[in-house]
């Protein structure tokens, strides 16, 4: 019998996903002195990195790849 039980697994995910999005969004408060193209990335970074970790059920590789593609993706559109 295993230490981790799929249940606890998975509410750690959770607990980590929720804390993750709480980071994002206090993170984005302090937007106050950046510019519009700036804010666009940081929030399209966020949302990547979110998205990102939702699709590959919570992989560091994922939410970076997220973020990466999300953070282009903001400061493109705000060109």
């Amino acid at each position: 019998m295993s230490i981790f039980n799929h249940r606890s697994i998975n509410s750690s995910r959770n607990l980590l996903f929720g804390v993750a999005t709480i980071a994002v969004l206090l993170g984005l408060g302090g937007c106050a002195g950046m510019s519009n193209q700036d804010k666009n990335t940081a929030a399209g970074a966020g949302i990547g990195a979110v998205g990102g970790a939702v699709l590959t059920g919570g992989s560091a590789i994922g939410t970076v790849g997220g973020a990466a593609v999300g953070g282009i993706i903001g400061r493109e559109i705000s060109k």
